[in-house]
């Protein structure tokens, strides 16, 4: 829950408590659906009457439903509460330098739909018309919900929120580009919600922890590995985004100045070490090239080929791993220093061989922590077939129902 400002905070109204009330409500009975209405009260420690008013709001608006009846010794029957999660779809977008994957979700963010890929093409204009005719697709072949109700897509580079402009992705070779218009264009969608991927994935990270959450006493941070590096990093319940809405671009802080040369100009930087891209240059023995669609390595040998062979025990496999875990460790020691997070998650395909590389990334993390209390920060890897960056694209849509009003 936001807190209050009591700094910049005016005047509260009886539509201040209203607001927060429907929040704390609305979130628990995700946290604990199904729920009775008289649970539901004792767990905010209300009356039954002030909880019926706010259900009875929440089914107006449409965001819960009533569901089955509980059994009672005696008097009447509970009818249980759950979030009405299935009637509109969301769409989940994860575009990548050479493909971009889809997927409908419900409003919690199960998937109703399998992931449909495409092949990510340079020109914004013409990738949202392909991206916005795929979406409107999926949704007519699932007739049983009622339309769309917006659309998610991350993306790898820096996004100004308020504006959904992607100021800068270096693996796409986009500068300002409002990818916003031309979706809404393409699909009449209105809600066109975009970000960066390390950002998406914590959010989705701490939406699926539902209680876990309040249990933290540090940031959450996520760390997302692809042909990029993203992270996004969570304080307090809320995403951190700074004054211009960049922050979190640690893939583009320097581990040597002279390193390899980076996808976004500089050298040196820790995504020039330990995206798949460095990982795969260090295999085939030749600095990281620019990756774009059709690039002939891609096509023919992937990371995940890369990990197969480093399991098998080939030598050169598993040295280009071992050192993309190395540094990766080097980085994540620098996070930990910085932030003191609860926990980390890591992202992307290189989890298939976490059991490899776990005690390289902890051994350099460990040599790195300033102090040992937060070397043993919990590490937790996130499996590719959970599709972080899908579940994240589709929170941008159905989390702010959820959340805190604006008070302060």
């Amino acid at each position: 829950m936001r807190r209050i400002n009591p700094v910049r905070f005016t005047v509260a109204t009886r539509g201040t408590s209203r607001e927060i009330n429907r929040s704390i409500a609305l979130n628990l009975v995700r946290a604990k659906q199904p729920i009775s209405r008289a649970d539901l009260a004792r767990a905010m420690g209300v009356r039954r009457g002030a909880v019926t008013l706010i259900v009875n709001d929440l089914l107006r608006d449409r965001l819960i439903v009533e569901g089955a009846y509980g059994q009672t010794a005696r008097g009447r029957r509970p009818q249980f509460l759950y979030i009405d999660s299935r009637r509109r779809a969301i769409a989940a977008v994860d575009i990548r330098a050479t493909q971009t994957f889809i997927m409908l979700t419900d409003r919690v963010g199960q998937g109703l739909t399998g992931v449909v890929s495409l092949q990510t093409v340079r020109d914004p204009q013409k990738l949202a018309a392909t991206i916005g005719s795929r979406v409107l697709a999926l949704v007519a072949d699932h007739p049983d919900v009622e339309g769309c109700e917006g659309i998610g897509v991350v993306v790898p580079g820096m996004i100004e929120r308020s504006t959904t402009t992607v100021l800068h992705a270096p693996t796409l070779g986009w500068r300002n580009v409002n990818l916003r218009e031309p979706l809404v264009a393409a699909t009449g969608i209105d809600d066109v919600q975009i970000e960066s991927a390390g950002r998406a994935c914590v959010l989705a990270q701490a939406w699926g922890m539902r209680d876990d959450l309040s249990a933290t006493t540090g940031p959450l941070v996520f760390v997302s590995v692809s042909d990029g590096l993203g992270v996004g990093v969570m304080v307090r319940g809320q995403v951190l985004r700074g004054r211009h809405n960049i922050a979190g671009e640690f893939g583009h802080v320097p581990l040597s100045l002279d390193g390899p040369r980076c996808s976004c100009g500089a050298n040196g930087c820790w995504e020039a070490y330990v995206s798949n891209r460095a990982t795969l240059a260090r295999y085939f023995g030749r600095p990281t090239e620019p990756l774009g669609p059709g690039t002939p390595d891609q096509k023919a040998f992937t990371i995940d080929d890369l990990l197969i062979r480093a399991r098998a025990r080939d030598p050169r496999a598993a040295a280009a791993l071992e050192s993309t875990a190395r540094y990766l460790g080097l980085g994540l020691a620098s996070l930990v220093n910085a932030f003191d997070p609860s926990r980390i998650y890591i992202g992307g395909e290189i989890t298939a061989a976490w059991d490899l590389i776990e005690p390289t990334v902890r051994s350099a993390l460990v040599e790195r922590a300033l102090i040992p209390a937060i070397a043993d920060t919990e590490i937790h890897p996130v499996n590719a077939g959970e599709h972080p960056r899908l579940q994240g694209a589709a929170a941008l849509v159905f989390a702010p129902a959820f959340a805190a009003p604006e008070v302060a």
